[in-house]
């Protein structure tokens, strides 16, 4: 075999015949050249990955014994014609097609003939995978060449003659345009000449028979354009509408699919449940209504781009949802036909979250903001602000003004993720954006139970307004946000710490002012947890968990501002001043939340912070991963108390805020990666270690959020299963086909984030 090599592409006085390539042989480079067939029959049984199945579709023999070639060619093809059953068949097509193009030279991609969006590897890719989803049960498209299985395709109705004809055409195209260019170079290449003169002379050796002589350079580029556009519709054209055809009355266009060959259609794009995906297409697309007109004309687009998102199936049944529960609308599929930016970046989102799905159900007006990026983006906490103050003037009844309030926060929650979940916002944003929604939520709750405590008994006349008029407020009070609240590093799934503080009015009974200052608080917590009726699914109530406060749960709810001046100076432990380094005001009171803060900073930011207290941080640290760690967890993969994940970096940085925020002004603030940031800038922190601990917190934060998103049960865990790796790993930024790639990139990168906490939280700190 070396020596026929040698004879073909090796150097003589002539040129080379042709580049013997042998690199999709088993193994690749690694494996033997040459195997026997039976090493081969192994090889393909064990190990093969569905890809080179695909590579096996136009094997032949053509040189050498011609018995051995055919035993050879019978003994792989059960395995070619089997492969569009294999688990994983359909990400395999699509990783090896995404490999092609991410090879590319970013300079190279717009002028590739070849393997470019729209070449001749987008033809061949689709008419392969209609071959071996069909060739599974039907001999007659088992053909080599692409020209031939378009016509063995066409004759047994799989595609219409109409596409077909459209296709062969455009190949045989590209392939003149890419053998004139190899022949004026006299080389292997696929790439468009760039220089004028190349190109008029390839132009030159074209002939166009609609202008009965050659095409100019121009001519030919934007001959070229066309082509390209064409061809990167394939899959709408040939996969998708004969699915629509096999399900409804409408003009079957020459493909005359059965109902089980448009089911393995469907399998082999990703639906893992063909007979429900074929009863949501029937539903939507069946009638002759307007808007199943409009769903016949989207849902070729829309069943590919559901096929390349997580779960496709999920979002078929989530668009049905959506579509139903927005009826008759008249805007909805108007915006999905004219803009297919929204349209894409609904099915997205639908085969990424039944969350979301749920939440698009209960506001599905919120569809809208796809069309524009601005929509996408959270509100801020001045127009969420403005905005419950109109609720509360529009709807005097407590329970009412609560149900808007808790209306706005679902809508917002949703317009936060959606934005996420596009990459249109950053994961801090997201956090942010989040934590402005439950501060405006908890603001808006405190309001309502002071309008409650001061408004007129329910049927007094406005006459009697003054003499019957409500309780008269004792105090003022604010809400201190701890925890992620507090550093505006909230994820979908957190609950909301905080303390509250009251301050007893000039002349008020201080008794008096406890009293009330209690009821207040209780009632704010009791309407943000009253449950809606009629339910809300997609709803997840804000937990708001006082338990940091002192004594815990044996204390008082809210305490007044020299309540807690007495407590923090002669009773509170070292980790309470540690709990401290997040606290923030978030609601009520101005004043009051800026004078808490200024009680708080001798202690959270102290001058001396004493050997044996970071000896206490350190004894704290430890019993922590110890206690709260759940029972037989994999400690590599938790998120929040795991090996390098949150907690890790969380307390490395509070520990360098109680020591040296006193000096360095940077360190006073409640944000983690902020207060790293200002650690480096002091030369408390290297830079190398700082990036290191920031990038484990960001990953850990963006997978706990798309664990949420996604309906993961364990929202502390990193996820095994492939599925839901596959869509948090979108959500982390990664291209489709990552799931692998976060798994290794999550457990390296807390591994190394781990070391620098053992080194900087255990000896140098």
């Amino acid at each position: 075999v070396h020596a026929l090599t040698r004879a073909i592409m090796g150097p003589a006085p002539e040129p080379a015949l042709w580049e013997v390539d042998a690199n999709l042989r088993p193994e690749g480079k690694d494996g033997p050249l040459v195997r026997t067939v039976e090493s081969y029959v192994q090889y393909y049984k064990r190990w093969a990955e569905n890809w080179e199945f695909q590579a096996l579709l136009k094997a032949r023999p053509i040189a050498g014994s011609a018995q051995l070639g055919a035993r050879y060619a019978r003994a792989i093809d059960p395995f070619v014609w089997e492969s569009a059953a294999r688990e994983s068949f359909v990400e395999s097509v699509q990783a090896m097609r995404a490999r092609v193009t991410d090879n590319i030279p970013s300079h190279q991609v717009d002028r590739q003939i070849k393997l470019g969006p729209g070449g001749l590897r987008d033809i061949e890719f689709t008419v392969q995978l209609l071959q071996l989803v069909h060739g599974r049960t039907d001999p007659a498209v088992r053909t080599k060449s692409t020209v031939d299985s378009l016509a063995a395709l066409t004759a047994v109705s799989y595609i219409s003659r109409t596409d077909a004809e459209a296709f062969s055409r455009d190949y045989k195209k590209l392939r003149v345009l890419e053998h004139r260019i190899q022949l004026q170079q006299l080389r292997r290449t696929h790439l468009m000449p760039e220089k004028d003169a190349e190109q008029r002379a390839l132009a030159r050796s074209i002939l166009s028979p609609e202008r009965n002589g050659t095409l100019s350079a121009e001519q030919m580029l934007k001959a070229w354009q066309k082509i390209k556009r064409n061809v990167r519709s394939l899959h709408e054209r040939i996969f998708f509408r004969p699915l629509l055809a096999a399900v409804s009355t409408l003009s079957r266009d020459e493909v005359v699919l059965s109902e089980q060959a448009a089911q393995d259609r469907l399998a082999a794009l990703g639906y893992r449940d063909p007979r429900g995906a074929m009863r949501h297409i029937k539903a939507l697309t069946t009638g002759l209504s307007r808007s199943a007109d409009i769903q016949r004309h989207l849902m070729p687009v829309l069943l590919g781009w559901f096929a390349r998102g997580v779960d496709a199936d999920a979002g078929l049944l989530g668009f049905r949802i959506v579509s139903e529960s927005l009826g008759s609308t008249s805007w909805y599929l108007r915006m999905l036909r004219d803009s297919p930016a929204a349209a894409e970046r609904l099915s997205q989102i639908l085969s990424s979250s039944r969350p979301m799905t749920d939440l698009l159900e209960d506001a599905s007006a919120s569809i809208a903001w796809l069309d524009k990026v601005a929509d996408l983006k959270p509100l801020g906490e001045e127009a969420l602000a403005s905005e419950v103050s109109s609720l509360l003037a529009r709807h005097e009844d407590a329970a009412e003004a609560m149900r808007a309030v808790r209306y706005m926060r679902r809508r917002e929650t949703l317009r936060t993720a959606m934005g996420w979940t596009l990459g249109i916002v950053d994961i801090e944003d997201t956090c942010a954006g989040l934590a402005a929604i439950d501060e405006c939520t908890i603001g808006a709750a405190l309001q309502i139970a002071l309008r409650e405590l001061q408004a007129a008994p329910e049927g007094a006349e406005p006459a009697e307004a003054e003499e019957t008029a409500g309780e008269k407020l004792l105090t003022r009070i604010a809400v201190i946000g701890m925890g992620r609240l507090g550093g505006a590093e909230n994820g979908f799934g957190s609950d909301a710490d905080v303390m509250f503080v009251h301050e007893p009015l000039d002349g008020a009974d201080e008794d008096a002012a406890q009293e009330q200052a209690a009821r207040i608080v209780n009632r704010t917590l009791a309407l943000l947890k009253q449950p809606v009726k009629p339910a809300i699914r997609a709803e997840r109530p804000l937990d708001v968990d006082a338990d940091l406060r002192p004594e815990g749960k044996q204390g008082a709810i809210v305490r007044s501002l020299d309540s807690y001046r007495s407590y923090y100076e002669r009773w509170a432990e070292t980790w309470e001043f540690q709990a401290l380094t997040r606290a923030r005001p978030i609601a009520g009171d101005e004043e009051l939340g800026e004078a808490f803060v200024e009680l708080i900073d001798p202690y959270r930011y102290p001058a001396n912070f004493a050997p044996e207290q970071v000896q206490q941080i350190r004894r704290m640290k430890a019993r922590v991963e110890n206690e709260r760690m759940p029972h037989g967890a994999d400690r590599t993969r938790q998120l929040k108390l795991g090996r390098g994940g949150l907690s890790d970096v969380e307390w490395l940085v509070q520990l360098v805020q109680l020591r040296h925020a006193h000096a360095v002004p940077g360190l006073r603030t409640t944000s983690t990666l902020k207060a790293l940031n200002a650690a480096v800038e002091a030369g408390l922190v290297e830079a190398a270690d700082a990036e290191i601990l920031s990038g484990a917190w960001l990953l850990a934060t963006k997978i706990r959020g798309g664990n949420v998103l996604r309906g993961v049960r364990q929202s502390d865990t990193l996820p095994s299963g492939r599925a839901d790796l596959e869509a948090i790993a979108r959500w982390c930024g990664y291209p489709a086909g990552s799931a692998r790639a976060l798994e290794e990139d999550y457990l390296r990168q807390t591994r190394n984030a781990r070391k620098v906490y053992e080194r900087l939280f255990f000896e140098e700190l």
